[in-house]
């Protein structure tokens, strides 16, 4: 899946010069991948503080490897890192646990929408059984949905303002 995405973002130049953003980071595979594919920054967020403390751990190995880390990792809850972030942010991932709440899943989703630039790309990652994220509610319009076994990827972008 993930050859596969980023395949898709490589080939749709989504990834050179991106300000990305890493929601519900994990061990930070995402963002780490989108820096040493040519983003120019990455914020990983993750609450966690194991989990954070594996990010910055994958971070420095980039950085090690001649990559000069342009990662910062955020030990936070999504909602607040939200609330006092600046952005704006070009790519986006969300993979929010299986357990999160859909109305919570909102919420972030709503949260993150003042902080895109115009053309950015939001990507959402959930079980193929869980509810679709409700992209329309945070301002966002469907782009694409891609299953790939139990994981269902949602592509979305910035609503166009309205006439």
């Amino acid at each position: 899946m993930r050859e596969s995405l980023f395949g898709s973002l490589e080939s749709s130049g989504a990834l050179v010069g991106a300000r990305v953003l890493d929601l519900y980071a994990g061990s930070g595979a995402l963002g780490l991948e989108a820096l040493s594919r040519g983003a120019s920054s990455a914020d990983l967020v993750e609450q966690g503080r194991a989990a954070a403390a594996v990010v910055r751990r994958n971070a420095a190995v980039i950085a090690k490897a001649g990559r000069p880390s342009a990662a910062r990792v955020h030990e936070s809850t999504v909602r607040s890192f939200l609330q006092r972030a600046s952005g704006p942010y070009d790519l986006v991932f969300s993979d929010p646990p299986y357990d999160l709440a859909d109305d919570a899943m909102t919420a972030d989703l709503v949260g993150l929408a003042r902080l895109l630039s115009p053309g950015a790309l939001v990507i959402v990652e959930r079980a193929r059984r869980s509810t679709p994220p409700d992209l329309r509610a945070a301002g966002l319009e469907p782009v694409r949905e891609k299953t790939y076994g139990d994981t269902t990827l949602w592509w979305a972008e910035p609503a166009p303002p309205a006439p």
